[in-house]
């Protein structure tokens, strides 16, 4: 049986819900709050590091986050950003980068590997809150 041929504007409007999640870039750290289902439990599993890379196809949009797990392991999720697993979206630190994709972060081990930090003046936080 053949599937059914839909317009993009159908599945968007399918698939696509109004989400309020804060305005990231790409090497930002953020905290992404994700419900994890064991057995017939829920429960929120909070994955924070740095966003690497964005694709942006509007119901397909993804954003891939890359964090240092225990003893330098370095793991990395792609994530549907209208995905309804992801409960919430925190950003915990802007970045300072020049790319628009940062996989070369990839091959950095240790204190190379770290993204330089956005430094916001005393008077910019004040106009902005």
């Amino acid at each position: 049986m053949k599937a059914k041929k839909l317009t993009k504007e159908t599945i968007q409007s399918i698939a696509v819900h109004e989400r309020s999640f804060p305005t990231f870039d790409i090497g930002d750290g953020v905290a992404v709050s994700l419900r994890i289902k064991e057995g017939d439990k829920e429960r929120l599993q909070v994955f924070e590091g740095d966003v690497i890379a964005r694709h942006n196809k509007g119901a397909s949009t993804t954003f891939t986050v890359r964090k240092i797990s225990a003893q330098g392991v370095s793991v990395e999720r792609i994530l549907p950003m209208y995905s309804p697993l992801i409960e919430s979206i925190k950003v915990v630190k802007k970045g300072d980068v020049r790319r628009a994709k940062l996989y070369y972060v990839r091959h950095k081990v240790g204190k190379a590997a770290r993204l330089k930090e956005k430094v916001v003046k005393a008077a910019d936080k004040h106009e902005a809150a």
